[in-house]
């Protein structure tokens, strides 16, 4: 039986820094910390190696603080 094959990563399903921050209600400074804490792990652009955060994942965390 094959495997699935994985999603395709689009951009779209990504936010960058600033505009994480904004979505969070935090500054991109709190992101960056978070990440190098490991609190939301970033990916990095393969091109540019900009930290992009999942919007799924800011969703997850905004659930959690909710709660």
């Amino acid at each position: 039986m094959p495997k699935a094959s994985p999603k395709p990563v689009r951009l779209s399903d990504f936010l960058t820094v600033s505009l994480a921050a904004e979505f969070l209600g935090v500054s991109p400074s709190t992101l960056r910390n978070w990440d190098r804490g490991g609190k939301l792990r970033a990916i990095r652009h393969p091109v540019n190696g900009y930290r992009l955060y999942r919007k799924a994942d800011l969703r997850k965390l905004v659930d959690q603080l909710q709660e």
